[in-house]
C-alpha cells in the first residue's frame, strides 16, 4: 500500500534453482526478470522487496530454463525480459554489458568509452559490481586493463568457469563442481 502522496514500493517473488555454480536465487517483479543471486551474495549488494518464494512464476521458471540450456552449452542468449533496479548510470552500464558479445570480453575502460564517459572507469566498476543480473547482463565477461580476472559477486573461480563455458568448455565447468 502506497503512503499519502508516495509512490507504491515494487515487490519480488523468488525462486531457487540449483546450478553447476551454486544454489541461484532467482527474482522476478511483474514486469521481468530482477536478480540472479549467488549463494553467498552480500544482502546489501543487491537490495529487493522479496516478498514470497513463487516457484511457478512463469518468468522464473522460463528464466531457469533458460539457463539451464546456457550451462549445457546450448545457449548463446538470453531472451527473458529484464526488469533492472538501479540509477540510470548503473542501468546504462548494465545494458552496455548486454552488448558484450558471448565468448568475449570488455575492459572497464572499454565500457567506459562505450558511454561516452572514458573517466568513468571506476563508476563502471561500481555499477557492474551491482550487477542485480548476473550471467544474463554478463558482468563475468568485464575484466581488468591488464586482462585479469577482478570481482564478481558469485567469486573469481565461478567467473573464470563462465568464461571457460562460453569458449565452449563445457565439461570444465561440472569438472570443477565436482
Amino acid at each position: 500500500m502506497p503512503k499519502p502522496g508516495g509512490k507504491a514500493r515494487k515487490t519480488y517473488v523468488y525462486k531457487f534453482m540449483a546450478s553447476p555454480v551454486g544454489e541461484l536465487k532467482l527474482v522476478a517483479s511483474d514486469k521481468g526478470l530482477a536478480a540472479i543471486l549467488w549463494e553467498d551474495d552480500n544482502p546489501k549488494r543487491v537490495r529487493l522487496n522479496l516478498v514470497d518464494e513463487d516457484p511457478r512464476n512463469p518468468i522464473l521458471m522460463e528464466t531457469e530454463r533458460q539457463l539451464t540450456e546456457y550451462f549445457a552449452g546450448k545457449r548463446k542468449a538470453f531472451t527473458v525480459k529484464l526488469d533492472f533496479n538501479g540509477t540510470d548510470f548503473q542501468k546504462s552500464v548494465w545494458r552496455a554489458l548486454l552488448k558484450i558479445p558471448f565468448g568475449q570480453t570488455r575492459t572497464y575502460g572499454e565500457i567506459a568509452k562505450s558511454l561516452d564517459n572514458p573517466k568513468a572507469v571506476r563508476a563502471v566498476g561500481a555499477a557492474n559490481g551491482k550487477n542485480p543480473i548476473s550471467i544474463i547482463a554478463p558482468c563475468h565477461r568485464v575484466i581488468g586493463s591488464t586482462g585479469k580476472l577482478t570481482g564478481f559477486a558469485g567469486g573469481l573461480e565461478v567467473k573464470a568457469r563462465l568464461l571457460k563455458l562460453e569458449r565452449g568448455d563445457v565439461d570444465q565447468l561440472f569438472k570443477l563442481t565436482g
